[in-house]
This record gives C-alpha cells, structure tokens and sequence, in this order.
C-alpha cells in the first residue's frame, strides 16, 4: 500500500483538506492523524470494521479498550451513559487539553470499541485538526496512538510513516506535536472511589488531586 501524506495546517487547517480526511474516515478507512499529544489512528468507532483495522494495524490487545476524540460535552452525553458530577467539572476544568476521562459507554456505541468492558474513554483535544476533523464528519474518531503496540509513540508524520507506511492508506501531516507525552487518564468509572488516576501524564496526578480536593 502507497501512502499519501496529506500536509494540513495546523494553526489554520485549510477546509478542503478537512473534509477530505473527513470524508475518507466516513468511508471506513483508518488515517494516521495528529492531536495534541502524540500523532493518532483516527478511525470511525461506528464502523467495525474500521475498528477491526486499528487494533490491526497496532497489533494491540483486543482487550484494551480505544480511546475517542469528540468535540464537545454535548458529544460525550450522547456516547455515555448519565455522566457523573466529576465528569462535568474535569471537562470544564481540563478540556479542550490532555485530560482523557473513562465513563461508562452508552448503548450507542458498539461493545467492539469499549473491548466488552462496557466503558469508553473520552477526550476533546486541543488541536485545530483533529476537532475540525470530528466536526466535519459528525462523529467521534478513535484516537489510540499511531504506532505498533509495545513501540515508540510518534509526534511527527514520518515517524508515524516510518512504523505504520505501509499498513495505513494515509497519514495527515500537521507537522511536529506541541507535546511529547501522552494525556493524563481518569477513571470515573468505580462508584466507590469516584475517580482515579490511571495514567499521569501531560496533567500532574496531583494537579487532578487538588482539583477534587478543592471541589
């Protein structure tokens, strides 16, 4: 498989571009992409087979769940079940940024993408081409990183061409990440704790501490 690189600007992502991306993640195909942590597998979480292909592509564990990037709160209400008083304030507090949050999934989303554990986890993205992409198709992308499991994560386009050229039909290119570490991951999951950090990352874990202490 030729891969095209598709360059993007990522101060002012030129429209036309956007909604060819856009366009082709309708289609069913998996596009590597960048957000604002490391470059992404976007790819429809509606779409199994779509879904099939990224955990494909990674060689990555059909028990480890993906993660999706949406554009807004109003997006994560129709992919979730009743989302709980923290989830709110995290959103409010942490997004658009490098705050995933896990919550139970709603119906709506297939069994395939939550890996059957019935929870799915959520991040709006501080990054013009991502959002953009997510608005101009009107769906979440999946967001887990675009590099083979167990390998390094990548923050440019050719390090992603590098490990995945010739598994993935295109790669969008919006130049170096604004950063090199992955988003910090919460967990809203469990009743009895409320929230737990389950990955620190480009949020301090005890930046996420005080805020609940605060709240």
């Amino acid at each position: 498989m030729r891969v095209e690189i598709l360059k993007i600007n990522s101060e002012t992502p030129e429209t036309s571009l956007i909604r060819y991306a856009a366009d082709q993640i309708r289609a069913g195909q998996v596009l590597g992409m960048p957000t604002d942590t490391f470059y992404g597998l976007a790819a429809d979480p509606f779409n199994l087979r779509a879904v099939d292909r990224v955990y494909e592509i990674k060689s990555r564990s059909r028990h480890k769940p993906l993660s999706l990037l949406i554009e807004s709160v109003d997006q994560a209400r129709e992919l979730a079940k009743p989302l709980p008083d923290e989830f709110y304030a995290l959103a409010k507090k942490f997004w658009p940024g490098p705050l995933t949050v896990i919550v139970k999934a709603g119906s709506r989303l297939p069994l395939k993408v939550t890996a059957n554990t019935g929870n799915v986890a959520l991040r709006v993205p501080n990054a013009k081409i991502p959002l953009e992409v997510v608005k101009a198709a009107a769906i979440p992308i999946t967001a887990t990183s675009a590099n083979l499991s167990g390998e390094s994560e990548c923050t440019t386009a050719e390090a992603v061409k590098e490990q995945l050229g010739v598994r993935i039909p295109i790669i969008v290119d919006g130049g170096t990440s604004p950063r090199d570490v992955a988003s910090t991951i919460v967990d809203l999951t469990d009743d009895d704790a409320r929230w737990k950090v389950l990955r620190e990352g480009a949020i301090p874990a005890d930046q996420i501490s005080e805020f609940f202490a605060q709240g």
